[in-house]
């Protein structure tokens, strides 16, 4: 289970946001408050039976349709600029010499995705930009999806799995994203480009992340930028970097934008917030347009005085005047905790020295993490009295976190509790959230061949719960549900779904279930770390041989057959949490 725990730190770490304990006994609490309303007088109340047996209902089909909506925090009513996370890693400051990106795709976007083939293009070819493409069902449904325009092709596009937000292609080029909205006032939406079609075109046409850098930067300039402030965290099999993207004002196509490398030896995170600081023009490892200064004194987002700080200048109101949050502030303390970093530091370097260096397994704990064992761990003043028979026959009493708390309860239970117990839910922003669409960990490694360098760790629904599937840059098809969306309606085909019932259900009662769900993911996790060699060799061997079509079955089937072992296992485990919650929740 080590690589499965809850990342946990000191106690007093975020001391800031501590409250004190509330003893949570849940019945007892609205029978009191109850009680408070309908006796009087020590005259007994026939109306409060009534209505304490309503609430019990009640709050039981609150326990149960939580369970089976979102359990999250309400979609709906998240915080603005908490979607996405990605987590860097650079090639000497990993175990391996891997390469990492990263990405959770956080909220309702499409969970379908497939391989789109390398291709030759005839001269005076066009590739079309589209925009909408984000919340469609399946790669045919062509709803709400519009033509922004088009631009000329090239002569040969690479492979790239086509998700959301394209993430890999066949020679190791690797992206992540995370949203930082920036000001508004720089929206342009006549810009051809959002970021998903930026990282299209950059898988399609590049192999390493200067060239994808610079391609983005004069595509933005040319055709201009449509979105709102995004960062994205591009990798190759040398390096890892981190790009952070605006529109140049609603008069100007263009675009605003800077590009720093994680050192070799470093790690970085993003987490919906701007991050790169002074414009590093003389710096062999940083690029950005040339207009940064000159948009921000346009737009009053910079005096011309001092040193021009492009987080500062470019900053969203959510961010609170600083270049990080509770995300960047929790990874980074947790990777490089000789750092001694508090919450009451205007800003945290871009990136930073591991104190160990990071396996890939650590980045995977880290996206699981909900602050277990933090003053942010919102389950901690979720409390029970629970009995438990000795022995002897005796039977004593203890204190424990109730098996009903879980880490992403939704706004609705959190209103209730705090209701009926005012201050027990401060409600944090968690690395790992129930609203998540899919995520991936992407290492790329400069000692493989290219069809096998890449292996992009890829999962959907909570990345707290949810098993991880390994895709290799080689790959050519996905598995079983892969193509399909279960984001708009229950479809039971959908790959999602395959996970999603049984993660909500464990939900429901977290504390009982959770041992359960995660000794299961570790042991498919630890199952791809011990089988991946054996199949990287076999595969290595064919690709030596000019058996290149046999290496990439060997690929294709090993996910696929991966994929059907872990729906096969969360199907019994949904089927084993309805039989423990029979009788009720």
């Amino acid at each position: 289970m080590e690589s499965l725990r809850n990342c946990s730190g000191n106690e007093s770490f975020y001391s800031k946001t501590s409250k004190p304990t509330v003893f949570f006994p849940i019945f007892g609490l609205l029978k009191q408050k109850l009680r408070s309303l309908s006796l009087s007088k020590g005259r007994f109340n026939y109306q409060f039976c009534f209505i304490m047996l309503k609430f019990k209902s009640l709050f039981l089909s609150a326990l149960l349709l939580i369970g089976l909506n979102t359990m999250a925090q309400d979609e709906n009513e998240r915080l603005v600029g908490a979607n996405c996370t990605s987590i860097m890693v650079g090639k000497k400051a990993s175990t391996d010499g891997s390469v990492i990106t990263s990405h959770t795709c956080d909220g309702r976007y499409r969970t379908w995705m497939r391989w789109e083939p390398a291709a030759d293009h005839e001269k005076g070819e066009m590739h079309k930009v589209y925009k909408g493409t984000m919340h469609t069902e399946d790669p045919f449904d062509n709803r709400k999806v519009e033509l922004a325009g088009e631009i000329p092709q090239v002569a040969h596009t690479y492979a790239y799995l086509n998700t959301a937000y394209p993430c890999l292609n066949e020679k190791q080029l690797a992206i992540g994203e995370t949203t930082f909205s920036g000001p508004d006032t720089l929206v342009n939406n006549k810009g051809m480009f959002m970021i998903e079609e930026l990282e299209r075109v950059a898988l399609m046409r590049c192999d390493n992340a200067r060239d994808a850098i610079q391609l983005i930067g004069k595509l933005v300039k040319e055709y201009g930028y449509g979105d709102g402030g995004e960062c994205i965290t591009i990798a190759d099999k040398n390096e890892v970097w981190q790009m952070e993207i605006l529109g140049e004002g609603p008069d100007k196509i263009g675009g605003v934008w800077a590009a720093k490398r994680i050192p070799d030896d470093e790690v970085g995170v993003s987490a919906n917030i701007a991050r790169i600081g002074k414009l590093e023009r003389k710096s062999k490892d940083f690029y950005c347009s040339d207009n940064c200064e000159a948009v921000a004194k346009k737009y009053g987002l910079w005096d011309g005085k001092g040193d021009f700080i492009f987080w500062k200048a470019f900053r969203a109101s959510y961010g609170g005047g600083k270049n990080y949050s509770d995300r960047e502030f929790f990874i980074l303390s947790q990777l490089a905790p000789s750092l001694n970093f508090n919450r009451d530091m205007p800003e945290l370097p871009f990136s930073v020295k591991p104190d160990e260096n990071v396996d890939v397994r650590k980045v995977m704990e880290l996206f699981r993490s909900t602050y277990e064992g933090t003053d942010m761990d919102m389950t901690r003043n979720i409390k029970m009295v629970a009995k438990k028979r000795q022995d002897d026959g005796s039977v004593v009493e203890d204190t424990i976190i109730s098996p009903v708390a879980n880490p992403w309860v939704s706004s609705a239970m959190m209103n209730t509790i705090n209701y009926l117990a005012p201050g027990t839910i401060n409600f944090q922003r968690t690395v790992a959230v129930a609203w998540s669409s899919y995520h991936h960990i992407i290492q790329c490694r400069d000692w493989m061949p290219d069809e096998i360098g890449a292996i992009c760790w890829m999962a959907c629904d909570n990345p707290g719960q949810s098993p991880r599937i390994p895709i290799f840059s080689g790959s050519t098809s996905l598995p079983e549900g892969f193509d399909k969306c279960g984001q708009l309606r229950y479809r039971d085909e959908a790959w999602v779904w395959h996970y999603r019932k049984a993660n909500k259900l464990a939900t429901v009662q977290w504390g009982r279930t959770k041992q359960t769900l995660l000794g299961t993911a570790n042991r498919f996790e630890q199952k791809a770390f011990d089988e991946i060699p054996a199949v990287e060799e076999r595969a290595k061997a064919l690709l030596a041989e000019g058996k290149n079509k046999e290496a990439t079955e060997i690929l294709n089937q090993y996910t696929s057959d991966f994929a059907a072992s872990t729906r096969q296992a969360w199907k019994e485990m949904e089927n084993k949490f309805w039989y423990w919650f029979s009788f009720g929740f």
